[in-house]
């Protein structure tokens, strides 16, 4: 099968050429800036703040490299029966999860109707709150599980944070205060300003700007900002949002953002926003969602009952070409994002109501299944040399990477509520945002 989803060379995709393919564009509707410091943000005193001597970070979706790698995390040689809970706060609802910036934990939630950025040290002792700010949403019918919380992850970058709210509203602070730099909201430019079940796709910072993908079904842009002041740069504006977070490759030497849209899988330039490849992407209820994984020239996708799909995406002939290499039905990802580490994809299937798998990302070969039952979902992590999962049903899962079987090593429960969010590990330390509070594990002894 030879995809071929080049913009300039498909008539009905003409205008986004000129309209949304990097075009730059004024703002529809200006970024709020802050032109004084919030008085009402709550900040603990300089001398009463602590002071770390790790810089142990983690600043956006998936980590650094947005690929759920850690180089090395203190990962015991046997596991203790249990871990111990070193703190717990309530900060709010929201799946949105937590982000880490020398010793400093920032988590983004809503509380009541608003939505607020709350900043701890490692102990869990508050630093400082933002002020919280109005946003209205109304949840899907069926989607009233999930509640109203940001389901988002935010990004840092070079003394900003950067949240995008459960209703599309992209906020960009300090990190040091918590104080408003700038926010833009979309209403005026989309009928909508989230998606069907809610905006979910996680923003990304590089090279001075802030991409992330607003508005509504039906109608939304691939946008991006100055990091500065909020300003719009470029605008890919041919689909809707998508749940799934964008990130970056490098394709035929190129580098590019690769992520899907409402109904599509892309790739843009980073620096004016071209449509290089497309091609269309749908699954039942418009659910685009787990992070894509990128081998070599082979891009990963997968979607709800959908199976998984590698695609060869290289340049030929000054052309974009996108050739299916592999697919199976064996496995599926709903809402679960791959993992490609040592040569291998680990991921977490809804097959058998669910279960961990591992396949080649060459030819799409299952190496191995788990057992099922697992979940709804889970958010996996590779560390050392095991991969561990949170699930929705707030287990904590350990098993060994490498392997052409499954072997778990340890399970715990770390929650009494739903663990939507993703899980951040600082050092022998391990930080779940179930669906009020924040809290600490260890499995040090």
């Amino acid at each position: 099968m030879n995809i071929h989803g080049i913009c300039v060379s498909v008539i009905p995709f003409v205008v986004c050429v000129f309209v949304g393919c990097g075009v730059p564009q004024e703002s529809p509707s200006a970024p709020v800036l802050a032109d004084e410091p919030s008085t009402h943000a709550v900040t603990a005193p300089e001398s009463d703040r602590p002071h770390f001597e790790r810089t142990l970070g983690w600043p956006g979706w998936r980590g650094p490299n947005r690929d759920a790698i850690i180089g090395s995390g203190a990962v015991p040689v046997d596991w203790p029966r249990e871990l111990k809970r070193l703190w717990r706060v309530d900060v709010g609802v929201g799946h949105a999860s937590p982000v880490v910036e020398k010793g400093r934990i920032f988590q983004f939630a809503r509380q009541g109707d608003e939505e607020v950025l709350l900043c701890f040290d490692l102990t869990g002792d508050p630093l400082w709150q933002s002020d919280r700010y109005s946003a209205p949403y109304q949840m899907n019918s069926s989607a009233l599980g999930h509640g109203k919380g940001p389901k988002s992850t935010p990004i840092i970058a070079d003394g900003r944070i950067y949240t995008l709210g459960i209703s599309g509203i992209l906020t960009c602070w300090d990190t040091t205060t918590g104080h408003l730099i700038w926010r833009n909201e979309f209403s005026s430019q989309f009928k909508q300003t989230s998606p069907l079940f809610g905006t979910a796709t996680s923003p990304f910072v590089m090279d001075g700007i802030c991409i992330a993908h607003v508005g509504g079904h039906d109608s939304g842009a691939l946008m991006a900002f100055a990091c500065e002041t909020g300003e719009v740069v470029w605008s890919w504006d041919r689909d809707g949002p998508p749940y799934t977070s964008p990130i970056v490759a490098t394709l035929s030497g190129q580098n590019q953002l690769v992520t899907q849209s409402q109904d599509h899988c892309l790739g843009v330039s980073i620096d004016r926003g071209k449509e290089l490849w497309s091609f269309s992407y749908t699954t039942d209820y418009t659910m685009n969602i787990p992070t894509p994984v990128v081998a070599g020239s082979i891009v990963i996708f997968s979607g709800y009952q959908r199976g998984v799909t590698g695609y060869e995406i290289k340049m030929d002939d000054r052309e974009w070409q996108v050739d299916e290499a592999w697919h199976t039905d064996d496995v599926y990802m709903y809402m679960s994002s791959p993992v490609l580490v040592d040569g291998r994809v680990y991921g977490f299937s809804q097959t058998k109501k669910g279960q961990f798998f591992c396949l080649w990302p060459n030819s799409g070969e299952i190496i191995w299944t788990a057992p099922g039952r697992q979940g709804d979902n889970a958010l996996l992590l590779a560390i050392d040399d095991v991969m561990t999962a949170v699930t929705t049903e707030a287990e904590f899962i350990i098993f060994r990477r490498g392997r052409d079987d499954y072997v778990e090593v340890a399970r715990y429960n770390v929650a009494d509520t739903p663990t939507w969010a993703h899980h951040v590990v600082v050092g022998d330390q391990v930080l779940f945002k179930d669906e009020q509070s924040l809290s600490m594990w260890t499995w040090a002894r």
